[in-house]
């Protein structure tokens, strides 16, 4: 049995999706997988029964990527699965933002009391004329599963959209609507629209990304919507733009003491991926990842390690090897299991950065010395044995 441990409530829909040998626990030293949404792993120390964290949404700022990978632990998001969620939330962003909506209902309840409510709003409602979003330029900041949505969805409304992503795969390409404008760099895209939204992830290179310099190059009274991360944006150069009026808005779902007290800025608590539907897509998400790693020994959305997938494991015996990226490692391996005569029915080798991943399918089993000897080549971080589900 596969002990799981989640370390936040998970979409009931999503731990009923497990199968019958696994089961959910409350002691982490018994767990082979973690579920987590929010819950911060920073100083988390994760005992050795530990093989994997999946994250059910897409952030992973508050896992230790890095020690976790030098712990042999592989760490999962669910990208795509909250993607219309928020997509829906930016394009409502979008149209409260160009409406005056939050302003104007706030007006109308301040005068709720008015022994003349009809007339007076007739009078006062001159005060909070919008703009359409049709005909207007949207700039599309990264075009990940978020970002490809909105900007194809912005498109069907009217818009014409910008694009800008230097990381934009193959696959990515295909899932955007041909009339998406490719945008080569973020000033030409500040430069030329109204409303900017950024769907980017935060690592420790990219805080700020959206700065003075940026800001500026935007043009004046442009809409800003950060639903990726607060930490993307000087919010402290985005408190002055709107106090000067170069930026019209600033839609934040994140909450802090300086966003909150922003000029003509709507912060909104973090609502991104929360829909029944979103947190459902993810945990059910997360649980066949963690599934398909336990049982299979299959990366698929790692952050800290690299995809690596050969289906069902249906040989004599599956071996997988978290390792570091460095070379001679595949010799290493090999030739352990060359001076034994075993054979290797199937193979295949990943890397990312400083780690690597490699998947053997065998035919035969190992002896203790063969474990061992695999378990003490230099640079192995993780041995374990696949037996399949």
């Amino acid at each position: 049995m596969h002990r799981i441990k989640c370390l936040n409530a998970i979409s009931k829909v999503g731990t009923d999706s497990f199968l019958k040998n696994y089961a959910l626990t409350e002691d982490m030293e018994e767990a082979e997988g973690i579920l987590v949404r929010s819950a911060d792993m920073k100083e988390t120390a994760l005992p050795e029964t530990v093989l994997a964290v999946a994250r059910a949404g897409a952030g992973v700022n508050n896992i230790p990527l890095e020690r976790f990978a030098e712990e042999g632990v592989v760490v999962f998001n669910t990208p795509g699965a909250n993607a219309n969620s928020v997509k829906e939330l930016v394009l409502c962003a979008m149209m409260v933002a160009s409406r005056n909506v939050i302003a104007a209902a706030e007006w109308v309840r301040s005068i709720r009391d008015s022994e003349n409510i009809e007339k007076d709003v007739e009078k006062g409602k001159k005060a909070f004329v919008g703009s359409e979003i049709k005909g207007k330029k949207l700039g599309v900041i990264g075009l990940g599963a978020i970002g490809a949505e909105v900007a194809n969805a912005a498109n069907e409304l009217g818009m014409t959209v910008y694009g800008y992503d230097p990381y934009l795969s193959v696959n990515g390409a295909w899932m955007l609507s041909r009339e998406i404008r490719h945008a080569t760099s973020l000033s030409e895209l500040c430069a030329v629209c109204d409303y900017i939204t950024i769907h980017v992830p935060l690592t420790d290179k990219n805080p700020g990304m959206i700065g003075a310099k940026e800001i500026a190059e935007m043009k004046e009274g442009v809409v800003f919507l950060n639903f990726s991360r607060d930490k993307l944006v000087d919010e402290t150069a985005m408190a002055e733009a709107l106090q000067s009026g170069h930026v019209r808005a600033y839609f934040s779902d994140f909450a802090n003491a300086l966003s909150v007290k922003m000029k003509n800025a709507i912060i909104t608590p973090h609502l991104g991926a929360s829909t029944e539907e979103a947190e459902d897509n993810c945990a059910v998400m997360a649980v066949k990842e963690l599934m398909d790693y336990i049982d299979n020994g299959n990366i698929r959305n790692s952050v800290n390690y690299p995809n690596c997938d050969m289906g069902v494991c249906q040989s004599d015996l599956r071996i997988a090897l978290l390792h570091r990226n460095i070379p001679n490692m595949i010799g290493q391996i090999t030739g352990v299991l060359a001076r034994r005569n075993i054979n290797i029915a199937n193979m295949t080798n990943k890397s990312r950065d400083r780690f690597a991943y490699t998947l053997l399918d065998l035919e035969g089993q190992l002896d203790e010395g063969c474990l061992k000897e695999l378990k003490a080549i230099d640079g192995m971080i993780r041995f374990r044995t696949v037996t399949g589900a």
